[in-house]
């Protein structure tokens, strides 16, 4: 055995250097690659760029951590900024509804024309996402597509103020739809093109941090805007609350663009070294080449590579269940005031379980990320959710009510945050069917929005027994789908462990991975 890891350590530094076992386990439990993991490239048949082969171990350590900060830095708070105003900008309208929006507007409770107004923001969001996510696998310059696509979404929020009637609010939502769409599953493909297996899952639950903040947060913001700015210059305390906001977002746009990167191969600030390692690091964790360049990139066989793997499917009803139970988040605060508390102690009660949910969402990430495991991270926090779910429903005591509030949106986006990595560590290769992939499973899972509108309605008070029991529908849905995914997944697994290589929708190999060592995480 010996004999094997000094063999190893050669096959990854031409100098001979080694790391000794204490050194090694350190190294393993900061995260980072061990002798192991270097090595495992060269036993696959793999070769590395030559300024990269010519690196001893600890400068290959070096550099790949100073990398990984460099884009954390210059990647995620952007990100997480840009998503916390995707989210504001599309859930204000909630709070504009208490600013008077419907009665200026005129819209007809009986006809649920606000209901619509909400509603039908997710069909322009469900129309664009696979084009968008096609589109910037093709062009490959995120830096320049996702805040020109958010500076655009600001106009129209802002442009919001000035609508008159129910028609004109039903075009200005289609259309923030529609371009808000370019924004979550174009993160979650840019994301997997910067970061390995292990280190996407804490990434994505630091992305969607973005939106905890924004639902922790925003209704303390739009409370401010409320009760100051009614009536100033003429306007409404409604319109005030999507000018600003809309301003704000135009403004961080424009910061956006000089800040984030582009993938890999066409990040101009790398220096050659960081670009190849940036490179690299991606075909030895999956053991295939990622992004080359836009003439690599089909549209349409990426979107067909994708509808033809049933995986997608299996993914895409683990996904649905999850999105349609966390459509309560929408309504959290009518739900919160449920307990009867006036309207500044239900803003204030809606904060904690955001803030529970950040806490442990970020745990939960970075150890589904730490052990490669993705089945029991996901469906022990839907059980969490299901109970919750479940409470809710059956009682309107304030105590257990509350705790019930507390747990049913950490269980939710603990699962969430890890089925979204999921997504990219089973479909990982070509980039433009993995595109397509996080493109049409988030666009078709959000579209639960659409009707989840209508189940919570106030008559429907204060258990929204309707709304729950679909919930725990759904919940059980994804329990089964992930089931399903993981049994596929361990079987896919086994064969190639055989060395079996079958062809075929619901086989659908990552390519040469399959022949390079490639395991699906389970």
């Amino acid at each position: 055995m010996s004999s094997d890891k000094a063999e190893a350590e050669r096959a990854i530094s031409n100098d001979d250097t080694a790391i000794g076992k204490d050194e090694e386990v350190a190294i393993a439990a900061h995260g980072e690659p061990n002798v192991a993991d270097l090595a495992q490239a060269n036993m696959r048949g793999l070769r590395a760029p030559e300024i990269i082969a010519r690196l001893s171990l600890e400068q290959r350590l070096e550099l790949e951590k100073r990398l990984r900060r460099k884009i954390d830095l210059r990647l995620l708070p952007v990100l997480i900024l840009m998503y916390i105003l995707n989210y504001i900008d599309r859930n204000n309208i909630a709070a504009a509804k208490l600013a008077g929006l419907p009665e200026d507007l005129n819209l007809d409770p009986n006809a649920s024309e606000f209901q619509t107004a909400v509603s039908i923001l997710f069909v322009g969001y469900l129309l664009m996402q696979v084009p968008s996510n096609l589109f910037l696998n093709k062009i490959g310059k995120p830096a320049i597509y996702l805040p020109a696509c958010m500076m655009i979404w600001g106009v129209i929020s802002a442009a919001t103020a000035g609508v008159k009637n129910f028609g004109g609010l039903i075009a200005v939502r289609f259309w923030l739809g529609f371009v808000e769409a370019a924004y979550f599953p174009g993160c979650l493909y840019y994301l997997s093109c910067w970061y390995t297996r292990k280190e996407l899952g804490l990434r994505t639950a630091m992305l969607y941090s973005g939106a905890l903040i924004s639902g922790a947060f925003s209704g303390l913001i739009s409370a401010g805007i409320t009760q100051n700015m009614n009536g100033t210059r003429g306007l409404g305390a409604w319109q005030w609350l999507f000018i600003i906001e809309g301003v704000i977002t135009v403004g961080v746009s424009f910061l956006a663009f000089f800040i984030l990167p582009n993938f890999p191969r066409t990040t101009s600030w790398l220096t050659e070294e960081e670009k190849a390692l940036a490179v690299w690091r991606l075909e030895e964790d999956i053991g295939e080449d990622d992004w080359i360049d836009s003439e690599h990139q089909s549209l349409w066989s990426g979107a067909s590579l994708a509808f033809a793997d049933l995986k997608t499917w299996v993914l895409l009803v683990l996904l649905l269940g999850i999105v349609s139970a966390g459509s309560v988040t929408n309504f959290f605060p009518a739900v919160v005031k449920t307990l009867g508390y006036g309207n500044v102690y239900t803003l204030l009660l809606t904060c904690p379980p955001y803030v529970l949910t950040v806490i442990t969402t970020f745990i939960n990430a970075w150890h589904a990320d730490r052990t490669g495991e993705r089945y029991w991270h996901i469906t022990l926090s839907l059980v969490v959710a299901l109970v919750a779910f479940i409470l809710a429903a059956t009682t309107t005591s304030i105590a257990p009510r509350y705790v019930a509030m507390m747990l049913m949106v950490p269980g939710i986006y603990c699962a969430f945050v890890v089925a979204l990595a999921w997504i990219s560590n089973t479909l990982p290769r070509p980039p433009a069917k993995r595109a397509a992939a996080l493109a049409f499973i988030n666009a078709v899972s959000n579209a639960t929005s659409i009707y989840a509108s209508y189940m919570y309605e106030d008559w429907m008070a204060p258990r929204y027994i309707i709304a729950m029991c679909v919930n725990c529908g759904t919940i059980v849905l994804s329990i089964i789908a992930a089931t399903v995914l993981r049994i596929m997944l361990v079987r896919l697994n086994k064969k190639l462990d055989q060395g079996i290589f079958v062809e075929g929708a619901i086989n659908a190999l990552p390519g040469d991975a399959a022949h390079h060592g490639f395991r699906f995480k389970v």
